[in-house]
């Protein structure tokens, strides 16, 4: 019984690990057949993966082939282009020097023919010059046997003969030449500074003495005139400028040389009007404090000009001068705004030569210097601006540049010509004067046909807004006595018929050129 159920027991545990084994070996062989398949899946999926990326390369190696095709098909089209473009202008170069070849050809066939022409002319000129030369001989050797005389005595004895004429002659026109002048030299040196003064004066005096000051009403004009006068006797000693109180209604007239003064009156004036006290003591104490500000103001003007034009190391008496050009004006135009043109346009010129724009924009800042002093001192503003110039240590070439803008003085170097030029443009640009543009164009075209009209006159040129006018003669038409003969009556002709400011320079270019060619 015990062997019985050991039996059993060993049989169960034989029969238990046989199953067990069975079942070990199934689950084995599941396993494999999983991982086959999960093999065959990937492999599956590998190959799909392959697959779409060697079409997604391929896609992709035709786009790029594509896009390389479509740069060369591009590039080859731009080349091909550039090559019709050129090959025709190549043509057109071939057929314009074709022309050019052709046109050579007629003229040297031309020439050849002048030239045969003229080798004929040539021919029988000398034909009558020496048949004439005979004719004149044989008339003087006839002559000779007519009085008795060679021909040499017969010269001499004419030349004797007109040397006496024209010896008497010449001393009495001399003599009438000589009493006509006394006669009339006092005359025409009237006529000739009353004209001077006509021309300057008018234009002059409205420009550079009066300003007009608008009162608002007219019980103001008692006030400002005071008691017997003593308010405006104050104002006049105080200012140094002329108060001119009329019957214009509700206006008194600042009359003075001196821009600068006629300023501070001015300022002064309105002050004293804006404050209603106007006395003497009142007067006196708003005059010296104008003064003080406007002297302020000159400074900062030119502080503020020397900053702008970027220009350093300019003495502070210059820097002054600089500031008062503001309160001058030349025909209208402010000259402190005339400089600043000037040197812009200056140095701009000579930027475009490869030269110096700070040096030339100096020179262009300082060119009318003088005219900030020329109501103090005898001289032009050229000359008192270089000498200015030189005293507080310029440069040579921006002192010679001042004082040669006017071509008063020969240029040691090309600035002088540049303000020249700089200055001609700002001051005749229309509307930069107190002058129309048609008015403008009519004076220059009056001038030069007053040049004109002279014989032997070939051009004539205006220049310098009309401050000058240079006139080109045929050299073969007139000597240079002749020249000088023409320049004297165009200017008188000019100061005759034309009416302008200051004076007009003339100048008469007589010029003669030989040219010759080396075959």
């Amino acid at each position: 019984m015990h062997l019985t159920t050991i039996v059993y027991l060993v049989s169960a545990f034989l029969s238990g690990g046989v199953m067990l084994f069975l079942i070990l070996k199934l689950f084995q062989v599941n396993r494999i057949y999983r991982a086959k398949v999960e093999a065959e899946l990937i492999l599956e999926k590998s190959r799909k993966d392959a697959e779409y990326e060697k079409k997604q390369s391929l896609l992709k190696a035709k786009d790029e082939a594509l896009k390389y095709k479509s740069e060369f098909e591009k590039d080859l089209s731009r080349r091909q282009s550039e090559f019709d473009k050129r090959l025709n202008s190549v043509k057109e170069q071939e057929s314009n020097l074709n022309k050019k070849v052709n046109m050579i050809k007629e003229k040297e066939a031309e020439f050849k023919s002048k030239e045969a022409l003229l080798l004929s002319k040539e021919k029988a000129l000398r034909t009558k010059d020496m048949e004439l030369s005979r004719i004149v001989a044989e008339q003087n050797q006839k002559l000779e046997a007519i009085s008795g005389m060679t021909q040499n005595q017969v010269k001499e004895m004419l030349k004797k003969n007109l040397e006496s004429e024209v010896r008497h002659e010449a001393a009495q026109l001399i003599k009438q030449i000589k009493d006509e002048a006394r006669e009339t030299a006092e005359e025409e040196a009237k006529r000739i500074i009353t004209i001077a003064i006509q021309r300057c004066a008018a234009e002059h005096t409205v420009e550079t003495t009066v300003s007009t000051i608008s009162l608002g009403n007219e019980e103001i004009k008692g006030r400002i005139i005071g008691r017997e006068g003593r308010n405006i006797r104050a104002f006049e000693e105080a200012t140094g400028v002329d108060v001119i109180v009329d019957d214009s209604p509700e206006n008194i007239v600042l009359s003075g040389y001196d821009p600068i003064k006629r300023e501070v009156a001015r300022l002064s004036m309105e002050k004293l009007i804006a404050d209603g006290r106007i006395h003497p003591t009142r007067i006196e104490e708003i005059v010296a404090k104008t003064a003080k500000e406007i002297e302020k103001r000159i400074k900062e003007v030119g502080e503020q000009t020397i900053l702008d034009m970027d220009q350093h190391g300019i003495h502070p008496q210059l820097v002054e001068y600089i500031g008062r050009l503001n309160y001058r004006t030349s025909y209208g135009q402010n000259v402190l705004k005339h400089s600043k043109e000037v040197a812009v346009l200056a140095a701009h010129m000579a930027s475009e030569l490869g030269l110096n724009p700070k040096l030339a924009k100096r020179a262009g800042i300082l060119h009318d210097i003088g005219k900030a002093i020329d109501r103090e001192s005898e001289g032009t503003h050229a000359q008192l601006g270089a000498e200015v110039a030189q005293k507080y240590g310029e440069n040579e070439i921006v002192v010679n540049a001042i004082a040669g803008h006017h071509e008063d003085v020969e240029p040691i170097s090309i600035y002088p010509i540049l303000i020249q030029a700089a200055d001609a443009i700002s001051a005749t640009r229309p509307g930069a004067r107190m002058e129309t543009f048609h008015t403008y164009i009519k004076r220059l075209e009056e001038l030069e046909n007053i040049a004109e009209s002279f014989r032997g006159v070939d051009t004539a040129y205006a220049l310098q807004a009309g401050r000058e006018i240079r006139v080109m003669v045929n050299p073969e038409d007139m000597s240079d006595a002749q020249a000088e003969e023409v320049a004297a009556q165009i200017a008188k002709k000019v100061q005759d018929e034309m009416d302008y400011p200051g004076q007009i320079k003339v100048t008469v270019i007589r010029e003669k050129r030989i040219v010759d060619y080396a075959k």
